[in-house]
């Protein structure tokens, strides 16, 4: 059976996140990889008496769903930081799909910062929408539901706690967020988005 490997990312010095916590947030990372190849193993096991196996099927493809957009969206929020930070270009297809949507770039910044301050634990999204060819901004809570159907992800803001509270403290999400962005290459994103437009 077909293994997904784990990725490795060239992330340079960042404002406000420290190297160990990207060192121990990496390997969450690798922990996700590792159990959607452990879980699509024990799929192939059960199968052997799917009727028997049924309640136990069902729970690990549940698990499956946990594990594999853990693994996409770490990869999405790592290769963001790759690079260095790089701003956003006024002619970029990005800014302009942005503008577009929300009147403004400062706008969109605005209404995604506020969905990453959203209580709890989870993901802020920036999602592609195929069907309408327009970008959607989301807050997913367990990473195995409410993704947005056949959207393809630009961007993901990590607010699990992991993500930030050895740098900043639970306090410190809103500063979290501030530096993230101010770390993010912006060229990164671009590709993201002709990529899936092509």
């Amino acid at each position: 059976m077909k293994q997904f490997t784990a990725k490795t990312f060239s992330i340079p010095e960042l404002k406000g996140i420290s190297a160990k916590n990207i060192e121990e947030h990496m390997k969450l990372y690798q922990g996700y990889v590792k159990h959607a190849n452990l879980i699509l193993g024990k799929i192939e096991e059960l199968k052997g008496d799917a009727e028997k196996n049924a309640y136990a099927l069902g729970e690990i493809n549940r698990r499956f769903g946990f594990e594999y957009n853990g693994m996409r969206n770490h990869e999405v929020y790592f290769a963001s930081l790759e690079g260095g930070a790089k701003g956003l270009t006024d002619g970029s297809l990005l800014k302009q799909m942005i503008t577009e949507n929300w009147g403004s770039f400062e706008a969109w910044l605005a209404e995604f910062k506020s969905i990453a301050m959203t209580r709890g634990i989870g993901w802020a999204m920036l999602y592609y929408d195929r069907k309408d060819n327009r970008l959607l901004n989301a807050w997913i809570d367990e990473q195995h539901l409410g993704q947005l159907q056949d959207c393809a992800l630009i961007l993901g803001l990590d607010m699990w706690e992991h993500s930030y509270v050895a740098d900043y403290q639970p306090s410190g999400k809103k500063t979290y967020i501030e530096d993230f962005f101010a770390n993010i290459n912006w060229n990164v994103l671009e590709e993201n988005v002709t990529k899936v437009q092509k």
